[in-house]
């Protein structure tokens, strides 16, 4: 029988997806990333129902829901609860606290769109049980069991990245974080006269079942490479481009190609939160196509899909660069275009898109938005 519930909630939470500027698959790989919460978010009504442990969890965007008793959480087969039990796993191994509840969720987020609805699924969860139960974990402490949840229950070797946006998130500002040491500075986005378009390419990607994770144990192949001429090297973060020509000859092409994308992104990274502090639009937009180039050619994380719209807004002064972003294969195209231009840049992708796939595309206007935040209605 299918499962609903409907109540007027105690306490609501908003946690949003996110961009990432750039800096791709660099966060598991503990760089340097550049992303930023955007408004497009999904919202969480969440009430104690008085038992111990039962929970029921009903999502009005798809119309299904489930049950939980926190005395026997276990991994389900249909896969966006393990982001749902995931988060009750890695809470009741930190506290006691947590008691029966029921939630439900409604969702804005394109799924498999590349704006991290998982995340932003994990931590308003995460989010809500900490304020409704007064649990006393701190933001980052909801970062850290949000990104372990999905390792272990939605199978999905993440980085941190797309958690800490979710949740550390400021208005109108870049989060220039160091994946290392988890440091963060915050750094004001102004692109005026520009806007942030992204182009939902309608093409499907699942992180735990495509190449994400063989990307990871490809990385990790390289630095074990590495490390043998540098005993230093920890991870690719260490890693410099030097370096890296010094073990091409003992490492394989593959290997070597998915090294060489993870330095000169994590040096690109840099280099664009420059650029924003200095203002120089246009070393911002050459960047991301130098990023698309290299996710597509050197870490093949990228489609024909992204491939064409990325190549068609080169024929567009008006646009200012364009790559992939997300984990790849699909998902949406980030276009910085003029905004005088944005009307006729969109109906002009739209119509060649479809003309080549026979796919509408879903045009999304971003703005940069805080983090993850409660209010009693």
């Amino acid at each position: 029988m299918q499962f609903t519930i409907d109540f007027i909630p105690e306490l609501k939470v908003v946690s949003p997806g996110r961009i990432n500027l750039i800096g791709e698959h660099t966060d598991y790989n503990m760089g340097y990333v550049l992303p930023t919460a955007i408004e497009k978010n999904i919202t969480f009504g969440f009430r104690k129902n008085g038992s111990d442990t039962k929970c029921g969890v009903y999502s009005k965007t798809f119309d299904t829901g489930f049950e939980i008793d926190l005395n026997g959480i276990a991994r389900s087969g249909v896969e966006w609860e393990n982001y749902i039990l995931g988060v009750l796993n890695e809470i009741s191994k930190r506290t006691d606290k947590l008691r029966g509840f029921d939630c439900i969720l409604e969702s804005n987020l394109p799924t498999g769109s590349g704006l991290s609805s998982s995340a932003a699924l994990e931590c308003g969860l995460a989010y809500g049980l900490n304020e409704l139960f007064d649990l006393g974990l701190t933001k980052l402490e909801l970062v850290q069991l949000s990104q372990t949840a999905e390792h272990t229950y939605a199978g999905t070797q993440c980085g941190i990245m797309d958690q800490y946006a979710s949740v550390m998130s400021r208005e109108n500002h870049l989060i220039l974080l160091d994946c290392l040491t988890l440091e963060a500075q915050y750094i004001p986005i102004d692109l005026d006269p520009y806007k942030i378009i992204l182009l939902n390419t309608k093409v499907s990607h699942n992180l735990a079942t495509s190449e994400y994770n063989v990307r990871k144990r490809e990385c990790e192949q390289g630095v074990s490479l590495v490390k043998e001429k540098f005993p230093e090297v920890d991870s690719l973060r260490d890693v410099t481009g030097d370096m890296l020509k010094a073990c091409k000859d003992g490492m394989p092409d593959k290997i070597f190609k998915r090294c060489a994308f993870i330095v000169a992104e994590n040096a690109r990274v840099l280099q664009m939160a420059d650029a924003f502090k200095a203002g120089d639009h246009a070393k911002v937009g050459q960047l991301l196509y130098e990023a698309h180039q290299g996710i597509s050619e050197l870490y093949e994380v990228s489609c024909a899909e992204s491939d064409f719209l990325v190549d068609f807004s080169k024929s567009y002064p008006s646009v200012l660069g364009a790559r992939q972003t997300g984990g790849g294969f699909g998902g949406c195209t980030l276009n910085i275009v003029h905004r005088d231009a944005v009307a006729e840049f969109v109906e002009a992708a739209t119509h060649a898109y479809e003309e080549k796939f026979g796919i509408v595309l879903e045009p999304y206007e971003v703005e940069p938005c805080g983090g993850t935040g409660s209010f009693v209605p």
